[in-house]
């Protein structure tokens, strides 16, 4: 695949990749471990915490072994150290894996996203701990849904969620649209608005939907979104011998802190999209950028973490100001 098939795309100046991209790969990993990607990443009790997607099987093969949930703590949200075992895997008779994990603390109790494969279609979980030992699982949703990450707080006293479900047969195969839902407990879900749809999104002709969970700015919530835009002149790019036709880019938007399925700012162009050389060349599936935490520091400094090429976790910075800036009105 030539990555500059169809329209290029730029990330915004406003974001500067770390230097120490990526920062974290399999081979940080102490066990069986070849893709370490789209991680959930939040501050909990003092420190940085990352929950990562890790497939094991062989290098340069795209037939895997399977697929856990590693750990990783950090100082700095730069220099990781992997704990020494797997800290989430989910099994069963109808289950084959979950994946894609996205923390959000509220109330001092971390909640974890994630996607759940089973033999009758996809699925979305949540699951809250306080240790990241024990995890208790609060809801699986219906097929087919996923993507799916809290807000940190409550809004008018209900639990908050974004989210992608798949209608296949209603908008066409790969038309995904960004949706959101609220609870009262976490367990029961409802008051479905559409928040964003493809069509909104001027990088994007195939499919959109939630990255890393919101954070909370004076002006609204802040918020990345995955966004996909789809040629059949690419070819094969990747592990993988068939054609991989699509590119993920990362774009910003703002929700309305009172109602937040309603966006009051957007930018039209991508944040982060495909450039460097670990996003683009030599991983599982080349030009793929998916965010998957998001930290606001007390300076203003925003921390965005992101599987690059579907193989390593990377980080870029910025400002919150300038992303704010980024957000212009509908």
């Amino acid at each position: 695949m030539n990555g500059s098939t169809g329209p290029a795309l730029k990330s915004a100046p406003v974001i500067k990749r770390h230097p120490a991209n990526p920062v974290l790969s399999h081979k940080n990993v102490p066990y069986h471990a070849t893709l370490t990607f789209n991680a959930g990443v939040c501050k909990y009790q003092g420190k940085y915490v990352m929950v990562f997607r890790n497939d094991y099987g062989r290098w340069d093969d795209p037939k895997f072994d399977g697929t856990n949930l590693g750990l990783a703590f950090s100082n700095d949200g730069v220099s990781w150290e992997v704990q020494p075992k797997v800290c989430f895997e989910l099994k069963d008779a109808e289950i084959t894996r979950a994946y894609d994990p996205r923390l959000t603390v509220i109330d001092g109790v971390v909640y974890m996203c994630f996607a759940v494969d089973t033999h009758h279609g996809i699925r979305g979980g949540i699951a809250r701990t306080e240790d990241f030992e024990k995890f208790e699982i609060l809801s699986i949703s219906a097929p087919e849904n996923r993507n799916m990450v809290l807000f940190p707080e409550k809004v008018g006293g209900r639990y908050c969620r974004l989210e992608r479900p798949m209608p296949v047969y209603s908008r066409g195969r790969d038309r995904f649209d960004m949706w959101f839902a609220d609870s009262p407990d976490l367990r029961y879900w409802g008051n479905n608005n559409l928040v964003l749809g493809v069509e909104h999104v001027p990088y994007a002709n195939d499919k959109i939907g939630p990255a890393a969970p919101p954070v909370k700015t004076q002006k609204g919530w802040l918020t990345t979104i995955h966004a996909v835009d789809r040629d059949n002149n690419r070819g094969r790019n990747g592990w993988e011998s068939q054609p991989w036709q699509k590119r993920y880019s990362a774009g910003i938007c703002l929700l309305d802190l009172e109602q937040p399925w309603k966006v009051i700012g957007m930018s039209r162009e991508p944040l982060i999209a495909p450039e460097a050389s670990y996003e683009i060349e030599g991983g599982f599936r080349n030009y793929v950028i998916f965010p998957g935490g998001m930290i606001l520091e007390d300076n203003g400094e925003v921390k965005i973490y992101y599987g690059a090429a579907d193989t390593y976790e990377c980080l870029v910075t910025a400002h919150v100001d300038d992303l704010l800036e980024l957000c212009k009105p509908l």
